[in-house]
Order: C-alpha cells, then structure tokens, then sequence
C-alpha cells in the first residue's frame, strides 16, 4: 500500500489492471469523513452507515482503495477488531469488496443499475416538466426579434449559406463578450456550434480516443457523462459537494482542490470536464483562488480542460466570474477549451453555442464538424446575434424572474417538506435537495403519475446508484407551477413504498 503520507490529501492510483483508473485513500483523510465512532454504540454500525451515505452521496468514490484495516484504526482512534467489523459489514452489505492480496474496495450493491439518456426521448405529456433546467424565451420578444431579422435573413438568401465556423458577425460578438468579461478573445478563437453540447462532442471527437482517460467532477451534467461514456472514455471523478466545507476549506465552494490536484498528478488524464460556474446539479461557485490552483495543476498534467460556462451568467446572490481562462497565465490558458450557450440566459429552443480555444484548434475543431455537420441554420444564428447582442437589457429581467421562482421554490419546500434540506445556491437554476433518504429514484417513478417529471439523483452520478438521497429541482418555471408540482410531489412521497424504493435502502439504516 501506497504509505498514508503520500496519499492523505486524496485519492492515490494504485498498481492493478481494469478498465478503471485503480485508487486508494489515505487512513487520515477517510477518519476526516467519518464520525467519531465514541459517539454511537455499536461503533461499527455508526461508521458503516456513514461509509454507505458517502459513497452513495458521491464524497467517497467507487472502486477506491480503502486503508489496512490497523491504519484506519489508528486514524480514528478506535480498536481493529472495530474496523475489521466495519469492513465485514460493509462487504456483507455489498457497498465493499476484497479481492485476495490487494485490499478493500469501495462498490455498490447490487440492483443500482444505470437509466441512460433515454429519459429524454420520452413523448411530450402533460406533466409538469422539472427534468430539464433551462430557459424560456417571451412569446413577443421571440416574434419582435424574428420581425427584426427577416431583412437581414433575406439578404443570406442569395448566398449558399454554408458557414462551418458559423457567422462571421456572430463570432465577432461572442469574442467581444469574453473580451468583456475579462478574457482577451478574437472571432478566430470563436466556434458557433449547435449548443454546448454539440461543442463537447466535436472536442472529445477531436482530442480523445477510446481508453482515454477524462477527469469529471461527481456529481455532474448527465449529458456530458453520457457522452463520454459513449466515447468509451474512462472517467476519473472528483466530488463536488454541497454540505459545509471541510475544516480550512472556502465555504463557498464545493471542490477540494487538493483532490483535484493530485488526481491530475496521479492521473494524468487526457481531458478534464469542469462546471465551476454555479455547477450543475449542486449551484456551487469555485473560488477564484482555486480556479487558478486548478489550471496550474492541469498545465503541469499536460491535461486539457473542458469548461463548461453554460451557467456562468446566471449570478443570483454573487457577481458572475470571469472566464476560467483568465486565472492563469496565458501558457495554461492556451490549453483550456470553454463551452458556452445562449440555452439557459436565453431559450434551449434555439440551439446555439460556441467553443472558444485556440484558434489552430478551432480550425481542426470545424473540419471536424464539416465531416457530419456543414453548418447552422443562418436564421438561427440571425436570431441569436440579435437576443445576444441584447443581453445586458434582457439578462437583469431574466434573473429577477429566477431569483423570485427560487425563492418561491423555498418557500414551498419549507412548507410542504420540513425533513428535506439544501443549500440556496448564488446562481444557477436549481436546488440539490438532500431527501435524508435514499429514495429519489423510486420518488421520482410515483411522482410521475402525480403528473410531476423529475429525474432521481443518480442520474448525475458518474456511477449508477449514486446520489439516491439526492433530487435536482430546477426553479425554472412559473411560482405557482413550482408550488403545484411541491405538492403533487409531497402527495407522491406520502404512498406507501414499494419495492424499487426498499432496493436502495442500506440494511443496516433503520
């Protein structure tokens, strides 16, 4: 075993074969996750149920090493034969495994098993839609603004319309919005894409191949996990939280850099996938001094960065961040490739974004698109240089529309569900709503026919069956929409459970 010194501040890799990057995590810092074990009798009991919550929360990772047995007993101050108790229960209840000569790993029981990204090929109902968190546009903006761009569509008309890099026009915006925000930014750096997401697939396309390895933070954008999953990625995660800091930690922010860090000294990945901009699913804001602690560390890997600033200017409670980029030198910089769209400050209807990189990158990036895609619809692009160059007018009514469906979100929560529990995120548009219980994917199944869409915790997990007591519910739609679907789903939460739900449950929890 890898010596607890070398590894206490994260997760370490350890010699083993597999198709996931092999881990393991210092006695002292697995002693700083768990309770005293004095505190409840039996002891082994106590710390089972809280190793289960932590691997089923995300905060301790699967397929991780766990410490020998004497050194995690020395670290809590406990007896071996209570650790070895720990240990036993947690293989007997399927959340550990041994494996002959190389130690114990972390794992999950069996019957979690992945949904996919079929959920969103479902046929359009009537429910109340808080599976998708994104923006709606004013009918009259959207018909003013098509009124506005008709003579200027109809002057595209005599030409092929091809444009693999997208409008001229529009890039030379977008750069000028970075340029604003504090990142230097020409139209040559700008790539205007079918949305964000179609930005990180011709990304992975280009710089990844099948193998590869790609740091992602956990929980995380299932969309984003899905297609790495599809690429044949490995992913090697990092928890991002949303409880209180750990002890030296900034209270505003969910990510503990020194983990980072040496997962991407450890590691090595290829690529590295980020939200630090109100992430989703948990809203957290990355401090500024640890974007700049992130880049360097990923300049020293050799990694590429994915950020995805989608969510960036949504800022309720805080000021937006500048760009990623702009925290470190330009030498870092040079190898950070951010993602954008006008899908949450404006409409997901509209389907447009940008990669801004490089610009001998973009350039390979639009020959990679031309192989499938010759490019976007010009009267989109038309539309969205228009609503984009309105931003500074509409953006303020946009957020105060927000900031009063999440208040009236909270409101509703606190009345019609005392027991759960979250943390008002500064930005963003969702709540990570802490059940106390792991029931979000059997809670979300009886919602459905409560006339409520809602997608369970785990589906932001970078591994089945994680976040179960975790629900995302976005405060995106109108106040009085959002206190109906609280109630249809305080009614859903009052059946009787049925087996899906029982199967998530540890055994040893009550």
């Amino acid at each position: 075993m890898v010596p607890d010194s070398e590894h206490a501040s994260g997760y370490a890799e350890a010699p083993g074969p597999g198709a996931r990057t092999p881990r393991t995590i210092g006695a002292r810092r697995l002693a700083a996750l768990l309770p005293d074990p004095a505190r409840s009798r039996p002891a082994y009991r106590h710390l089972a149920h809280a190793m289960g919550e932590l691997i089923l929360d995300g905060r301790l990772a699967l397929h991780v090493r766990l410490p020998a047995e004497r050194e995690l007993a020395t670290a809590l101050g406990t007896s071996r034969t209570t650790v070895t108790a720990l240990y036993d229960l947690l293989r007997e209840s399927g959340y550990a495994h041994s494996r002959q000569g190389s130690g114990t790993w972390t794992a999950l029981p069996a019957g979690h098993a992945a949904k996919g990204v079929s959920r969103l090929l479902r046929p359009e109902d009537t429910a109340i839609d808080l599976a998708r968190a994104a923006a709606a546009l004013p009918g009259q903006l959207l018909a003013d603004t098509l009124a506005e761009i008709a003579p200027q569509a109809a002057g595209h008309a005599g030409t092929l319309g091809y444009h693999p890099y997208g409008l001229p026009e529009l890039r030379a915006v977008i750069a000028d919005r970075f340029t604003a925000r504090g990142l230097a930014t020409t139209p040559e750096q700008i790539l205007v894409t079918a949305g964000a997401q179609h930005g990180l697939s011709l990304v992975l396309g280009l710089l990844a191949g099948a193998g590869d390895r790609v740091m992602v933070e956990n929980p995380s954008y299932p969309n984003a996990l899905e297609a790495l999953r599809r690429r044949g990625l490995r992913t090697v995660s990092v928890p991002v939280t949303d409880g209180p800091a750990r002890e030296g930690a900034d209270a505003r922010g969910g990510w503990d850099v020194e983990i980072v860090e040496s997962t991407l000294r450890r590691s090595v990945p290829q690529l590295g996938y980020l939200v630090p901009d109100f992430h989703n699913p948990t809203g957290r804001l990355m401090p500024s001094a640890e974007r700049a602690r992130v880049l360097s560390a990923a300049h020293r890997s050799g990694t590429w960065l994915i950020v995805d600033e989608t969510l960036a200017e949504l800022a309720l409670d805080a000021p937006a961040p500048p760009p990623f980029a702009a925290h470190g030198t330009a030498e870092a910089a040079g190898k950070v490739i951010t993602t954008g769209s006008l899908s949450k400050t404006h409409w997901a209807g509209l389907r447009i974004g940008w990669v801004r990189a490089p610009a001998r990158l973009v350039t390979e990036l639009a020959a990679q698109r031309v192989a499938t895609d010759m490019g976007g619809s010009v009267v989109d692009q038309l539309l969205a240089l228009a609503l984009l160059t309105r931003t500074d007018d509409l953006l303020p009514g946009h957020l105060d529309r927000l900031r009063e469906r999440r208040a009236a979100l909270v409101e509703a929560l606190r009345r019609h569900t005392p027991r759960w529990s979250w943390h008002t995120p500064p930005g963003g548009l969702a709540l990570w709503v802490d059940l106390g219980a792991p029931v979000s994917s059997a809670l979300a199944e009886r919602a459905l026919a409560h006339g409520v869409r809602i997608e369970g915790g785990g589906y932001f997990g970078t591994d089945p069956g994680l976040f179960e007591n975790r629900l995302r519910i976005p405060f995106t739609l109108p106040p009085d929409t959002l206190t109906e679907a609280v109630q249809r789903m305080t009614r859903a939460l009052a059946e009787e459970p049925g087996p899906a739900a029982s199967a998530h449950r540890p055994h040893w929890i009550a």
